[in-house]
């Protein structure tokens, strides 16, 4: 009797210890439905807005298609020929010099603003809320302001260096400083953003770590580079990856102050797509534009991604 009970035991435990695990299972297949289904919207939109335009506009870089009913398969030629372009490259190489002053100037920039804004001073929600307006302002608004600024007869920036017996300039009509002077005004109009991401970074470092760098004598240099920037490492690169996107796509700041003049001294790669896709009906040569332009952009993610790497091994 005693053996048959000692048989019988693990196969009653085998039982009881298979219906958690089915229930587990059931669980998690359940949360796995419902993810994908809190995913779709998200999915369906990336879908419709990325993942096609993305498609067809690498095909359409193949072709000689220009709104017309007839187009044709051109391979490469398109690429070659952009490259023989020197309004792109004009335009590949304003893009990239904005981009590589823009971006970190832009972040270092927030990153010491957010920190003056992270102190306890008075009226601190009206510096937060000046600092922030020129993000949710119509970039039209933003540009009509600035033009004023720049204007060489009545213009605030004459006028400010006429004070100190400065000559006045003509920012936006002379090429030695019609591209350093659209720079200035992206610089402003994205500090908003940035600052807003690093105050809340700021925010959540630990104040444990902070005060004990300070028992141990680091001052507040040290205490920067040992404790907030390491930090901040995730919240950087988030910084970086929009930043660069949205450096890139400048389009309307151009349009609207310069038109990409004088000559092609401003001439960006988003107003070049513009202007070959809806002024000169060339819509092949202006997808494989995007293309190059996406390319850039991923090679600029990738080199701040290797960078952060460098900084977190160091």
């Amino acid at each position: 009797m005693s053996a048959t009970l000692e048989r019988a035991t693990p196969a009653v435990s085998t039982k009881r210890s298979a219906a958690p695990a089915k229930d587990s299972r059931k669980l998690i297949r359940g949360q796995v439905r419902a993810g994908w289904v809190l995913l779709a919207p998200a999915l369906l939109h990336s879908g419709i807005f990325i993942v096609i335009p993305v498609v067809a506009a690498i095909t359409l870089s193949f072709t000689d298609y220009s709104f017309g009913d007839s187009w044709s398969w051109v391979g490469f030629t398109n690429y070659t020929d952009l490259f023989r372009d020197q309004d792109f490259l004009a335009a590949l190489k304003n893009t990239i010099l904005y981009a590589v002053v823009v971006i970190p100037l832009s972040m270092a920039i927030s990153l010491a603003v957010a920190m003056g804004l992270n102190q306890k001073i008075k009226a601190i929600g009206f510096f937060r809320t000046a600092f922030y307006l020129p993000t949710v302002t119509a970039t039209v608004a933003i540009a009509t302001i600035w033009l004023w600024i720049y204007n060489p007869g009545s213009g605030l920036a004459n006028g400010f260096l006429s004070l100190f017996g400065f000559a006045p300039g003509r920012w936006l009509s002379d090429p030695n400083t019609a591209l350093p002077s659209l720079m200035v005004v992206g610089i402003w109009q994205g500090l908003g953003t940035k600052i807003i991401i690093y105050l809340a970074a700021l925010q959540g470092v630990s104040r444990d770590l902070l005060e004990s760098a300070a028992l141990d004598g680091a001052n507040r240099w040290q205490k920067f580079v040992n404790v907030t920037w390491p930090a901040l490492g995730p919240v950087q690169f988030f910084v970086l990856v929009t930043s660069i996107v949205g450096t890139f796509q400048v389009f309307d700041l151009v349009y609207v102050m310069t038109k990409g003049g004088p000559g092609t001294e401003t001439t960006v790669l988003v107003l070049d797509i513009y202007q070959n896709a809806f002024q000169a009906l060339r819509l092949g040569a202006a997808s494989a534009e995007t293309v190059i332009m996406m390319i850039l952009i991923a090679a600029f993610i990738g080199l701040g991604r290797l960078l952060q790497k460098a900084d977190v091994n160091d």
